[in-house]
């Protein structure tokens, strides 16, 4: 068995959509980056390239790289997802956690858990996602702010 962890964080800003687990999220700001800037997807990305030695998701598809723009995160899960599986990898759960002072984010959880599955492919029952504000402290109490956490466990396929 191997353990991964991932953690992804961005600013809220005026003329995007808020895109969480590949949800499009009624709110009016939206993550700034360089892709979608899903975090939920880019901590869960970042949690299994971790489990698996492989880096971070900056190495494999970087911010400087125009063939990522405005990118849909749940394309790149896909990319790792793909990767994993040559490598001999399966997954057996991942747990996240996002962090945002608002909107409610728990009506879209179980939309969430069905894109993320439909990527990789798993149970429903082997992802995770809780939502919790951050009691009105830094730039997530403040509203500037989202972040996501996730952890996975891979095994080895024989």
């Amino acid at each position: 068995m191997r353990t991964g962890i991932g953690y992804d964080i961005h600013k809220l800003g005026e003329g995007r959509k808020l895109i969480l687990g590949g949800v499009t999220i009624p709110y009016s700001k939206g993550l700034l980056g360089h892709t979608d800037a899903d975090v939920l997807i880019h901590a869960i990305i970042d949690s299994l390239l971790g489990a698996a030695s492989l880096g971070d998701i900056g190495r494999h598809f970087p911010n400087t790289d125009p063939k990522w723009k405005d990118a849909n995160s749940l394309d790149l899960l896909e990319v790792v997802y793909i990767s994993l599986k040559n490598k001999g990898y399966k997954i057996e759960n991942i747990d996240s956690v996002i962090i945002a002072e608002e909107p409610k984010l728990s009506p879209y959880v179980t939309k969430m858990i069905t894109n993320i599955t439909k990527v990789l492919g798993i149970n429903e029952r082997a992802i995770n996602i809780k939502s919790k504000t951050n009691e009105k402290m830094d730039s997530m109490g403040r509203k500037e702010s989202i972040c996501a956490w996730a952890t996975c466990c891979l095994s080895e396929e024989a």
